[in-house]
């Protein structure tokens, strides 16, 4: 057996007693840390997710100094979508933006599927370097977008607060949202597979913007499509779950399945397993801004947490969503002894 294996992160992911509550951090290599800034400020954004050399070095050295019990790749969720048709740049104080966005029934024929992963080949190769370099016993998380929030990027053309295009399309043309939906789900299935092959021993599905959704039109327009990525992959690795912006979906969110739910810090973390179940992992759920606080507050609120984990095998802590820039390392390496010492007593 992989010393990662039995590491606590794994363990908890199966549901077996660890020693401590294990935690990772999402995020965790960003621009608060200054070990990050360092390679950063050499280069593009898209030009370190796209160098495998220096994705690695900022994915190990964030786990190195936080002392964390995972590692997660350093990329992000857009870049898969440039072989499959979408024009992407990252524009500086304004984030992604998408310059052929999918609006007309001839914008969607030019989207293609990924049936080809080699002009993503700088994602494996990376994974295959931070699996080297990490410690035998810390367990590498591969990740990518859910199809919901990747569709109301490539449809939107950026971020987006009432989803007004993602949406007209998604009621008014459903053959057309089935066919975007259907390349994404394809393509996502490929990419993580591809992750896990490179060497990640677990990935997590961001559906970051499916909160804007209601019960109802999540299990009709993207439940059928997560599941099918979920059933996929999991055979191969344990997959992570995550939705944030909306708590009303936990019950539709558990139908779409995964080793483990991830909660934002909207929902109470006992209530929130109590719905999903107790055979099902969960992971959280520390308001971000917590970080922000002094330490004598974030050992409070973090503690909170670990009492409404109660002990129970399964618990993986996080934040409810990522680390914010600006925040001090110094709390964020803080927040990772409270839950290992809590753990430990």
């Amino acid at each position: 057996m992989p010393a990662y294996d039995d590491s606590r992160m794994m363990k908890a992911l199966r549901r077996e007693p660890v020693d401590t509550t294990p935690i990772w951090i999402m995020r965790q290599a960003g621009r608060y840390l200054p070990e990050y800034m360092a390679v950063r400020n050499r280069v593009t954004f898209l030009e370190l997710c796209q160098t495998p050399e220096l994705a690695a070095e900022v994915t190990v050295t964030a786990q190195q100094v936080l002392g964390v019990d995972a590692a997660i790749l350093f990329a992000d969720l857009l870049p898969m979508l440039m072989p499959m048709g979408i024009d992407l740049t990252y524009e500086k104080g304004e984030g992604p933006k998408i310059h052929n966005p999918l609006r007309t029934n001839a914008d969607i024929d030019n989207f293609r599927e990924l049936e080809s992963l080699s002009e993503l080949q700088f994602v494996f190769d990376a994974v295959k370097l931070i699996r080297e370099q990490l410690p035998a016993d810390i367990p590498l998380l591969g990740f990518a977008g859910a199809p919901f929030t990747l569709a109301s990027y490539c449809i939107e053309g950026g971020g987006s607060k009432s989803y007004v295009a993602t949406k007209s399309l998604m009621y008014g043309d459903p053959t057309a949202w089935d066919a975007v939906m259907s390349r994404l789900t394809n393509s996502l299935i490929r990419y993580l597979k591809a992750q896990i092959e490179a060497g990640c021993q677990a990935v997590q599905l961001f559906d970051s913007w499916a909160g804007c959704l209601g019960p109802d039109d999540y299990r009709k327009y993207v439940l059928p499509y997560t599941k099918r990525i979920i059933d996929a992959v999991l055979p191969e690795a344990p997959v992570i779950n995550f939705l944030t912006g909306n708590p009303a979906l936990l019950p539709v969110q558990k139908e779409a399945g995964g080793a483990a739910i991830g909660l934002d810090w909207r929902v109470d973390l006992a209530e929130a397993w109590e719905t999903v179940g107790y055979d099902f992992a969960v992971q959280g759920n520390l308001d971000p801004v917590t970080l922000f606080a002094d330490i004598p507050v974030i050992r409070e609120r973090a503690l909170d947490v670990l009492k409404k984990a109660a002990g129970r095998p399964g618990h993986i802590f996080n934040l409810g969503h990522g680390v914010m820039p600006g925040m001090k390392p110094e709390n964020v390496k803080a927040l990772v002894e409270i839950v290992h010492e809590a753990g430990l007593r």
